[in-house]
C-alpha cells in the first residue's frame, strides 16, 4: 500500500511535453497550426538562436477573449472538439488540447490576444501562471516562448546547434507555405529575413521561393480524382531529381504527413524517367473525407491511418504517370557560357612597330590573359635585340643587279596552347643571316643534326620506356585465371578460353575496373591539389543550407571545398580537388549538399570512390564497339594488373565463366 502516487498537474504536463514538444521546431509547428485554425491570413515568426532563446509568432486571426485565453493553457481544453463523434470528423490542424499546456510547462510564455472587442495578456513561467491583465494589442494573437527546456536539462542537452535547430524550423514553415499558399508567411532568424511568401494562393510561386525558378517554371501540374480522393499539386520535371526522398512533400487535407506507401507510389511513377537511386521533387495535397483518415495516432500528428489506402496509392501512381506522359519536356542541354575576354592594357613599345612585328606584339599582349602561367619576360633584353642594326640583304634579280634591302628577319613564334587554352609564348631569338656555305659543310652539318636527332629519339624512347614501366609495374594478378581471347560477342563481350572453361568478359566493366585503380593510385600517391575555376560553379539550394553554411563548410573542409554565399539561395565554389575535374561538378556538388542535409555527415572516402568510379566509367570502352584482337587482348591484360579484378567499381562482375562440366551437361555428353 502507498506505493502508487498520483502525479500532480504540473508533472503531468511536463511528461506530456515530451511527446508533443521534442525541440523548437515542434513548438513552431503546434503554434502555427493554432494560428491557421484561427483563420489567420498572415503569420510572422521571429526566431532567436534557433528557437532556443525565443520564439515569437504573430497572426492576424480571430483572437480570443480573456476566458478562452486562460482556458487554452489547461490540459485537454480545445475549441476543436465537443463530443466523441467529432474525433472522427476533424477539419482543423489541432484538436488534442495538449500543445499550449505542454509548451508552457517547459518554457516562459507570454500571450497577447485581441478578438476585436478586448485585448488581454497572460504570463506563464514553467507551468505557473504569473499574471493575467488587459493590454493593448492588434487584432489577432501574439505568443512568445522563451528559455525553452531551461529547467529540463535532459532535454536541453540533446538540442543541437542554433543553426541546425533553425533549419528544422525553416523546413516546417516551408511545408506550411506549400500546404497553404493562401497564407502569407514571414520568417526571420536573429533579426534577418530568411523566408517570405505573399499569400496570393499561387503554389507555383511558393515552389520558386523554395526550389528555384527553373524547377517551378517547368513543374508539371498534378490533378486527378476518383469517388473518394482528389489529388492536386506539382511535380518537377524528371531532369530535376535529387539524391534523397526529402523533397517529396505530402499533405492530406492540407495537413503535412509522412507516408512510406504514398512515397513509394510516387517513386514508382518516376522510376523509368530518372536514374537509379534518384528521387523526384513533388508537392501533393490529397483532399478526402475526414472520416477516411485517422490523425489521432501520435501527439506529433505526423503519422496517420488511411482507409482505402491501396485505392489512394493506385490513384497517385496513375495520376502522376499520366501527367508525365502528357507534359514531359525534352531535357535542355546546359551549354557552357562563353568566356568573356577581360580587358587588358596593351604594352606600348617605344620603337616603331613594323607590320611584320605587329602580330608578335599582339601575341605578347594576348599572353597576359594568364600571366601566372608565363615565365617572366625580360623587356630590356627584347628591346635591346629589337634595336640592333638590321643586316643588309643582297637580292639578285634576273638582270644581275644587286639591290640592298632592309628586311627584318624574324622567326614566327610558335604559340603552344596546353590545357585550358593558356598561351605559352616562346622566346624569340634573332640571328643574323650568314653567307651561303659549301655542299661539304652542308653535308657534315646535316649528319651532325641527324646524329643529334637519333640521340634525342633514343633518349625520348628510353624515358617513355621508364614511364611505361612505372605505369605498368603491376604484374599479372595470380588470382585471375589465364585467358586466351578468341573473339567478341555482340560488340559488347569479349570471349576467352581458359583451363576452367569459357570466359565471357564485360569489356566496359573490365576496363572501368582498370581505370578506377589507376586513377585511385594517382590520388592516393599524394595528388590532393586543388584547381581554381576560371568561372566559379553556381549551386542552387534551399534556404536551410544558407542558414547552416558554416557547418557545411566545416564538413567539407577535408575535401578542400568551400561554399560561398551568392544571393538568397545560391552558392559559388571557386576551387575544386583535381580528382573531380572529369565529372559533372555541379551535379556532384548538388548531391553532396543533399546527402549532407539528410545525414549531417560527409564520408570523404565514399565521395572519392564515387568520383573516381564516375571518371573511370566515362573513360572506358562502351558497349556496341567493335574491338580488334589486339584491343581485346589489352583489355584482358589490363584486368590482370588489378588488385581486385572481379568486379567493377559499381559492384557489377567484370567476367563470368561457363565451365566445361556445364557445357558437357548442356550438350548431353
Amino acid at each position: 500500500m502507498g506505493k502508487i502516487n498520483q502525479l500532480n498537474e504540473h508533472l503531468r504536463n511536463m511528461i506530456a511535453a515530451g511527446e508533443v514538444v521534442e525541440r523548437p521546431a515542434g513548438v513552431v509547428k503546434e503554434l502555427v497550426e493554432n494560428a491557421i485554425d484561427a483563420q489567420a491570413t498572415r503569420i510572422e515568426l521571429q526566431i532567436k538562436q534557433g528557437g532556443i532563446d525565443s520564439i515569437t509568432i504573430i497572426d492576424d486571426g480571430i483572437g480570443m477573449d480573456k476566458e478562452d485565453a486562460e482556458l487554452a493553457f489547461e490540459r485537454h481544453a480545445t475549441s476543436k472538439l465537443k463530443e466523441e463523434a467529432d474525433l472522427w470528423n476533424i477539419h482543423t490542424m489541432g484538436f488534442r488540447g495538449e500543445a499550449l499546456p505542454s509548451i508552457a510547462a517547459v518554457s516562459q510564455v507570454t500571450l497577447k490576444t485581441n478578438n476585436g472587442s478586448e485585448a488581454n495578456e497572460i504570463l506563464i513561467s514553467f507551468g505557473e501562471k504569473q499574471a493575467v491583465r488587459q493590454t493593448a494589442a492588434p487584432l489577432g494573437t501574439m505568443i512568445e516562448v522563451k528559455n525553452l527546456f531551461q529547467k529540463t536539462p535532459a532535454r536541453f542537452k540533446h538540442l543541437k546547434s542554433p543553426q541546425y535547430e533553425f533549419s528544422l524550423i525553416l523546413d516546417i514553415i516551408q511545408k506550411f507555405a506549400l500546404a497553404h499558399p493562401e497564407i502569407a508567411f514571414y520568417l526571420a532568424h536573429d533579426g534577418k529575413n530568411v523566408f517570405q511568401t505573399k499569400g496570393n494562393n499561387r503554389l507555383q510561386e511558393v515552389l520558386m521561393q523554395i526550389y528555384g525558378r527553373d524547377v517551378a517554371k517547368s513543374a508539371i501540374q498534378i490533378d486527378g480524382k476518383d469517388f473518394d480522393y482528389h489529388i492536386s499539386g506539382y511535380a518537377a520535371q524528371p531532369q530535376y531529381h535529387r539524391a534523397t526522398k526529402y523533397y517529396m512533400t505530402l499533405f492530406i487535407n492540407q495537413r503535412m504527413i509522412r507516408s512510406y506507401h504514398l512515397q513509394k507510389a510516387i517513386i514508382d511513377a518516376f522510376h523509368i524517367y530518372m536514374p537509379k537511386d534518384r528521387y523526384p521533387i513533388v508537392v501533393l495535397n490529397i483532399e478526402m473525407d475526414s472520416q477516411l483518415v485517422d490523425v489521432n495516432v501520435h501527439p506529433s500528428k505526423w503519422e496517420i491511418r488511411l482507409s482505402k489506402e491501396k485505392q489512394l496509392e493506385k490513384l497517385v501512381y496513375q495520376t502522376i504517370d499520366q501527367a508525365l506522359k502528357n507534359k514531359l519536356q525534352v531535357v535542355q542541354a546546359e551549354l557552357p557560357k562563353p568566356k568573356e575576354k577581360p580587358e587588358i592594357t596593351e604594352l606600348q613599345f617605344t620603337y616603331e612597330r613594323d607590320p611584320k612585328l605587329k602580330k608578335l606584339h599582339e601575341e605578347v599582349n594576348e599572353g597576359f590573359l594568364h600571366p601566372e602561367q608565363l615565365p617572366p619576360l625580360d623587356l630590356k633584353e627584347i628591346s635591346a635585340k629589337m634595336k640592333e642594326p638590321i643586316p643588309q640583304k643582297e637580292v639578285k634579280t634576273d638582270r644581275t643587279t644587286t639591290v640592298n634591302a632592309q628586311e627584318p628577319i624574324v622567326e614566327e613564334p610558335k604559340i603552344a596552347y596546353p590545357q585550358k587554352s593558356r598561351p605559352n609564348i616562346k622566346k624569340v631569338e634573332y640571328e643574323e643571316k650568314k653567307e651561303p656555305i659549301s655542299l661539304a659543310e652542308t653535308t657534315i652539318s646535316q649528319n651532325k643534326k641527324e646524329g643529334q636527332s637519333v640521340k634525342i629519339a633514343e633518349k625520348q624512347q628510353e624515358e617513355s620506356s621508364k614511364t611505361e614501366a612505372v605505369t605498368h609495374q603491376k604484374s599479372q594478378n595470380e588470382c585471375l585465371p589465364i585467358m586466351e581471347v578468341i573473339g567478341q560477342f555482340h560488340q559488347s563481350y569479349i570471349l576467352a578460353q581458359g583451363e576452367a572453361g569459357l570466359y565471357i568478359i564485360d569489356q566496359h566493366a573490365a576496363q572501368e575496373r582498370y581505370h578506377f585503380e589507376v586513377i585511385k593510385q594517382q590520388i592516393l600517391s599524394g595528388n590532393n591539389d586543388a584547381q581554381s575555376m576560371l568561372i566559379p560553379i553556381t549551386i542552387e539550394a534551399e534556404p536551410a543550407v544558407r542558414i547552416r553554411l558554416k557547418e557545411l563548410n566545416q564538413a567539407m573542409e577535408a575535401l578542400g571545398i568551400v561554399f560561398e554565399e551568392f544571393g538568397n539561395n545560391s552558392f559559388i565554389v571557386r576551387d575544386l580537388p583535381t580528382w573531380m575535374q572529369q565529372i559533372d561538378e555541379q551535379a556532384f556538388l548538388q548531391d553532396l549538399i543533399d546527402q549532407w542535409m539528410a545525414e549531417e555527415t560527409v564520408d570523404e572516402s565514399k565521395l572519392r570512390h564515387l568520383a573516381i568510379a564516375t571518371m573511370a566509367c566515362h573513360s572506358s570502352i562502351r558497349f556496341h564497339r567493335n574491338l580488334s584482337l589486339a584491343e581485346m587482348q589489352q583489355v584482358v591484360a589490363d584486368l590482370g594488373k588489378c588488385e581486385q579484378p572481379f568486379h567493377c567499381p559499381h559492384g557489377r562482375p567484370t567476367f563470368i565463366c561457363i565451365s566445361d562440366d556445364q557445357l558437357t551437361k548442356q550438350f548431353l555428353r
